[in-house]
């Protein structure tokens, strides 16, 4: 947990500590803090951590980290859940948190350019007044820095798209300490690699983004939430499919199941009934909104949906998506002091209720509780495994139920993660679901624009026999 295998050049920490004084520091309840996340790895601690302000100070510590072979971990918020931001090779701790400023709204066009650090409230908050939002909210309020490195959606991703749909330039700072723009603010370009693409879901590993512009959307002149509750998960799912396939433009669908429902009424105390559920958000004019939930509401109905409710006022749509929201942590509760072993899969959306009733089969064969949720009008959906991490049989049920529905996902031409990413946790999958050439061309990638392997060493990429660098 110490990374003591890993000291610090001398050199480099004089380096450090007189470039950035106080907001350089090796304190241990600081690089404790940014050793750990929301995973249910053990804690690994990075040597020191630097709190940087601005594109040239990343540089600057990226340029000092390279002359001396030290690894640097990208942190938002510590909000991941596959080990992104730990430190499995010792190093220096990158925070971004400081880099929260809104450089620049462009209303006009529809976009903003921000510091990587800003999160996405803090985006929203400043918004207001020009009737545009930013939609992507995968419910932690992390920066857009992190939800770009992770290419991260959420509940809105069904109508708005994920993080790649979404950023359309980028700030970047490669592994030598050079400082790379990607992209425009045009709305589409022929010119060149989409270097932006690239880097949006590489996990710090091909470079540091430190500043984004993202798109932004009009606020709709209506919104209208449902809330309806089905006699099984497949009813609740075959209504989703069948909504899809009519094209009704939703701009939400959620699934939780029974277990989710009685964790959320009591962190949340709330009435929800304890039954599979779905809830809804249909965005448009008031007509088309209101003829969007009729529509689905019938549906509904004839797959035996029933207690269908709308929720047209603000503080009522709020209220339910908070705590869909507080989901994640709300079943953490079910278990105290546990962890929680997530996994994410997303498949084609004619194959989800197949995934999911196979996916139940199997949450019947342990012993551990698991909730089941998701954004499912895209076909992903998530498991809340909840784990003692000392507990080695409770453990092998995760890993075990974990393996069983990440390969189920990837035989139905699926993936192992719809919004996670790879992180430590699901580096073995990789393989699998894009096969060795493909791989191998990440790798290469990898190779060339991060030879020493620097920048968040560990992470995305299988290890390999022959001890790649660049999978370290």
């Amino acid at each position: 947990m110490q990374n003591d295998l890993f000291p610090l050049p001398e050199t480099l920490t004089a380096a450090l500590s007189g470039q950035f004084g106080p907001r350089f520091s090796q304190g241990e309840s600081t690089r404790l803090q940014h050793g750990r996340d929301e995973s249910v790895h053990q804690p690994m601690l990075p040597q020191g951590v630097v709190m940087a302000e601005n594109s040239e100070e990343v540089a600057l510590t990226v340029k000092l980290c390279a002359e001396h072979g030290v690894a640097i971990i990208p942190y938002g918020v510590g909000s991941s859940v596959e080990g992104h931001v730990l430190a499995p090779h010792g190093g220096i701790s990158l925070d971004l948190s400081g880099m929260n400023r809104i450089l620049d709204i462009h209303a006009e066009d529809g976009d903003a350019t921000v510091q990587a650090g800003v999160t996405r409230m803090q985006l929203n908050n400043a918004l207001k007044g020009t009737g545009l939002f930013f939609p992507i909210d995968p419910g932690a309020d992390a920066t857009l820095g992190g939800m770009a490195a992770t290419r991260a959606s959420g509940t809105n991703a069904v109508r708005y798209g994920t993080m790649r749909d979404n950023v359309m330039a980028t700030t970047t700072v490669l592994a030598d300490g050079r400082i790379m723009k990607t992209g425009g603010r045009a709305r589409k370009s022929s010119a060149g690699y989409d270097l932006t693409r690239l880097l949006v879901g590489s996990e710090g590993t091909l470079g540091i983004m430190t500043e984004l512009t993202v798109k932004l959307y009009p606020i709709p002149e209506a919104i209208t939430a449902a809330v309806c509750t089905f006699p099984d998960i497949d009813s609740a799912v075959q209504t989703v499919i069948q909504t899809i396939q009519l094209g009704v433009p939703v701009a939400r669908i959620e699934l939780l199941d029974p277990l989710s429902l009685s964790a959320i009424n009591q962190f949340s105390k709330t009435s929800l009934a304890e039954a599979p559920t779905l809830f809804f958000e249909f965005h448009g004019s008031p007509a088309s909104a209101a003829e969007q939930a009729e529509t689905v509401q019938a549906i509904a109905g004839e797959l035996g949906g029933t207690d269908f409710a709308w929720a047209t006022r603000p503080e009522d749509r709020t209220r339910l998506w908070q705590a869909r929201h507080d989901a994640y942590f709300a079943c953490l509760q079910l278990k105290p002091g546990c962890r929680c072993f997530p996994t994410d899969v997303c498949v084609p959306i004619s194959r989800l209720a197949e995934c999911i009733a196979a996916t139940n089969a199997d949450i019947a064969q342990v012993s551990i509780p698991i909730a089941l949720f998701g954004h499912v009008g895209d076909g992903n959906f998530h498991l809340v495994v909840l784990v003692d991490p000392e507990n080695q049989a409770e453990m092998d049920e995760a890993a075990w139920i974990s393996s069983r529905v990440v390969e189920r996902a990837i035989a139905m031409e699926g993936t192992c993660t719809g919004e996670h990413g790879i992180g430590l946790g699901k580096r073995k999958y990789l393989v699998q679901e894009h096969g060795d050439v493909a791989v191998d061309t990440m790798r290469a990638i990898k190779m060339a624009l991060d030879p020493h392997n620097l920048l968040n060493p560990g992470k995305i990429l299988p290890a390999t026999k022959a001890g790649c660098a660049a999978s370290a």
